[in-house]
């Protein structure tokens, strides 16, 4: 079995390591505790949220042991890192909802249990909650640098706008965190956004200081798609991994929709084909591509929403961009042969056909990300749909969800 640092790298998970001698070793010479803490703002992660996900998903199907942990205790501080502003404050009975929601996303993800490779999911709440103020500072404060926390990128981001005392503190919880997992679990790695580096830094320094551990840190690449939007928002919203936030139908749009420039990427971070499945579809080009798209979609979705959730969702595509007879419900709008042949903008289109109600609405639209084409997202407002986009003697177009519209040429 390939050495868990190479499958990371070659499946684009890799960012930083602290350590990649000392990691290497590690993985090879036994099984390894690995965590990655969510803190449970929500009754749902979002996909903002896969590749930490998918970097634990690894590290289990590699024969390592991954840790869980939700932060009961650091969702009332709230990470500072990435944010502009301060988090909204939660009740206890809030986050005790989220985190049940929070495990129902992971339980697709990881198997849990008892045994020595099986997930195990725990409340930082547990220790943190507890904590005597001066004792902590006189045990964990003095082994950090004031100093040494300003220079980090997520707190000079903040200190512009204002950086409350409470959320400072973050970095010392996080780190302690990872001391105690050491001591409790055999905890030796952390995983994390490339955002967490800092804070992943801070845990080894202060495991090492008070128990002597040797600890180590991966950091993956924060993603964000091709226009340079960060994963996990969309103009619609966000992409949450729960079926009730959002329908696993609008879940395998979203995926099916990404840009060509993603497809390389995502097959590689958001499934477990084997990688000679996603060179190939790697190599697939133009019209080919449409292929590689619909297994990112399927795959994404199966492992989120389960087998029979993607299968309906591929039907349910088929129904409304498939053949005329099983598409005879959405409204029709006849132009011109010889018009569409020339080519009509986007944003005209949209609008003669009653689907906006405006050109410059559809133009916004558009631009905002909700309009698609054949079932792709329509990059530019004015780009041009001709009869080359004919699929079954129409094109299909959608604004939104739900509002659909086929472009039939008249003769």
């Amino acid at each position: 079995m390939a050495n868990l640092i190479d499958t990371y790298r070659e499946r684009g998970f890799l960012y930083q390591t602290t350590d990649e001698e000392m990691a290497r070793k590690a993985f090879d010479d036994g099984i390894v505790t690995g965590y990655i803490g969510f803190d449970v703002t929500a009754t749902s992660l979002h996909i903002g949220s896969l590749v930490q996900i998918m970097l634990l998903a690894h590290l289990q199907r590699a024969g390592h042991k991954p840790i869980v942990v939700v932060g009961g205790g650091t969702t009332r501080v709230g990470d500072p890192s990435g944010k502009t502003e301060m988090r909204k404050m939660l009740t206890p009975e809030q986050i005790v909802a989220n985190k049940a929601g929070v495990l129902e996303n992971l339980s697709r993800f990881l198997t849990f249990g008892d045994g020595p490779t099986d997930a195990i999911m725990v409340d930082n709440a547990d220790w943190l909650l507890d904590l005597n103020y001066i004792e902590f500072l006189r045990e964990v404060g003095r082994h950090f640098s004031v100093n040494r926390m300003l220079t980090a990128e997520s707190v000079q981001i903040r200190l512009e706008k204002g950086l409350s005392f409470l959320e400072f503190n973050y970095q010392l919880l996080q780190a302690y965190d990872f001391a105690v997992l050491n001591q409790r679990h055999g905890c030796t790695l952390q995983l994390g956004g490339a955002d967490q580096w800092g804070n992943i830094v801070a845990g080894i320094e202060l495991g090492r200081r008070m128990h002597g551990a040797s600890l180590f840190g991966i950091t993956s690449p924060l993603i964000a798609n091709a226009s340079g939007e960060k994963m996990g928002k969309t103009a619609r919203g966000a992409i949450w991994l729960s079926g009730e936030l959002l329908s696993p139908y609008d879940f395998y749009q979203y995926w099916i929709s990404v840009h060509d420039d993603d497809v390389e990427r995502f097959l590689g971070l958001f499934t477990f084909l084997p990688m000679d499945e996603v060179r190939r579809l790697r190599a697939l080009k133009g019209a080919e591509l449409r292929e590689a798209k619909k297994v990112l979609a399927y795959e994404v979705t199966s492992v989120v929403h389960g087998a029979a959730a993607a299968d309906e969702a591929v039907q349910a595509t088929a129904a409304t961009f498939g053949s005329q007879a099983s598409a005879k419900g959405v409204p029709t709008h006849e132009v011109p042969r010889a018009e569409l042949e020339q080519g009509i903008p986007a944003f005209v289109l949209f609008a003669d056909s009653g689907l906006a109600k405006s050109r410059g609405m559809a133009r916004k639209t558009i631009q905002g990300g909700g309009c698609y084409l054949n079932d792709e997202r329509i990059a530019a407002f004015d780009q041009m749909i001709d009869a080359g986009d004919l699929v079954d003697g129409r094109v299909a177009l959608r604004l939104g969800k739900k509002n659909h519209r086929h472009i039939v040429p008249r003769d």
